[in-house]
């Protein structure tokens, strides 16, 4: 949730921020009138809790035969003390539900939707094959790498196998990125699938996608789209320690998308699927250090996307697909031969203090006193980059060259059609 006290001195821009999003510049409005209300409902409150104390006092001082006349004034104080303090908490009740409802300020993204970003760079070029490429499933069913239609048969639609190579494949290359992680100083985490509502709501994902995640309503619990979830929730009520630079851990985890709403999108092969595994860096951070921070983690993804030997590009994605936590957000595309076009790889984001406002993560300044910290979020690798390094690194025989950071990991070279 975004700063009341920013939202007072500077409504301009956080009404301009909804416009960029596209979404309803009036939610602040409404907003700021709640706060008022609430702000007036405490004032109340607490002008009656002081003539009420003031009162006990006078009541102990009284002389014996003079209490029963201020008793009974005490109890109408205290009735209109109780009302006070109810009228309090319907007020502070609605500004909390409307501060959930409004999203993230946007910072130096694009207006529009998600056709509106702006290409930032590209790198590498895209391979020029004299045959015609397959796409990542035929690759993969004929190398022996992937099962679709039995993970058909035991889950359902946009379930698979990954078999044999695949999972090496997959092994390396998440192994690879967690390497790379503690390297930059990251610490590595295998954190819970399944996460309780509050931490869900805490970073942004019960809002208008909530339609995207799995709810198992026996338990009242999440399964999570991203480990993002667990991390954003492992300092939850806490005060931690930004002395000595961010805190940085990096979480691997299967993660799970109902995919509502995407059906006739992306259903062959592994593009676009229920269950995955990602490698996600996550950040806590002072906020004045959020935007160094975030372009840390595209430097990250660069890296790694370099090591897998894909053609890319990175936007700057538009404030209509930021998502309700992200202020700014890039997303990595590699080229995809066999659609001929781009298709995301990796997302950063940077959350700015709304995430840690909603789960109170704080930390302690110069002075002692605490702030809420700024939080950070970027994809290392995950299972959709198979697509990427199978339709690039394929040849006219229908092998795949292994890409070189990958070999110690997987045993080999050159992955070869199974007879």
């Amino acid at each position: 949730m975004i700063d009341l006290k920013f939202l007072r001195e500077n409504p301009d821009v956080v009404r301009e921020s909804q416009r960029t999003r596209g979404a309803d510049p009036e939610l602040v409005d409404a907003l700021i009138s709640a706060d008022e209300t609430r702000r007036e409902a405490i004032q109340v409150a607490d002008e009656l809790r002081s003539q009420q104390k003031a009162f006990g006092k006078k009541i102990g001082q009284a002389a014996p035969e003079d209490r029963p006349a201020l008793l009974e004034g005490s109890n109408e104080l205290k009735a209109k003390v109780k009302e006070a303090e109810e009228a309090q908490k319907a007020a502070e009740e609605q500004v909390y539900q409307l501060q959930m409802k409004l999203d993230n300020i946007v910072e130096g993204a694009p207006a529009g939707g998600e056709d509106d970003f702006v290409v930032l760079e590209h790198v590498g070029e895209p391979k020029v094959f004299d045959f015609e490429p397959k796409d990542h499933l035929d690759l993969g069913e004929s190398l022996g790498l992937i099962d679709v239609k039995r993970g058909t048969k035991v889950g359902g639609a946009r379930f698979y196998y990954l078999t044999g190579d695949g999972a090496f494949l997959q092994l390396g290359m998440l192994t690879l990125a967690a390497q790379k992680a503690r390297e930059a100083g990251f610490s590595l985490m295998i954190p819970p699938v399944l996460v309780r509502p509050e931490v869900m709501s805490g970073t942004g994902f019960l809002g208008e996608h909530s339609e995207e995640i799995y709810y198992l309503e026996r338990d009242n619990l999440y399964l999570v789209g991203t480990s993002e979830v667990a991390l954003a929730g492992y300092h939850q009520d806490e005060i931690i320690d930004l002395s000595q630079g961010p805190v940085k851990y990096a979480g691997w985890s299967s993660c799970f998308r109902r995919e509502a709403g995407s059906y006739g999108k992306d259903t062959r092969g592994i593009l676009r699927v229920h269950q995955f595994d990602k490698l996600e860096m996550f950040v806590y951070c002072k906020p004045e250090e959020a935007a160094a921070q975030h372009q840390a983690l595209l430097a990250m993804e660069r890296d790694m996307l370099s090591a897998v030997e894909v053609p890319y590009r990175i936007i700057d994605v538009a404030g209509g697909d930021l998502g309700s936590s992200a202020a700014r957000k890039f997303d990595t595309e590699a080229w995809i031969p066999s659609q001929g076009t781009y298709r995301e790889l990796t997302s950063t984001s940077n959350c700015t203090t709304f995430q840690a406002r909603r789960l109170q993560t704080r930390y302690r300044d110069q002075d002692g006193r605490t702030q809420v910290a700024a939080t950070l979020n970027g994809t290392l690798a995950t299972t959709r980059w198979l697509v990427a390094i199978l339709e690039n690194n394929q040849q006219a025989d229908g092998s795949v060259v292994v890409p070189e950071a990958l070999r110690p990991f997987v045993g080999k070279e050159v992955l070869e059609p199974q007879k």
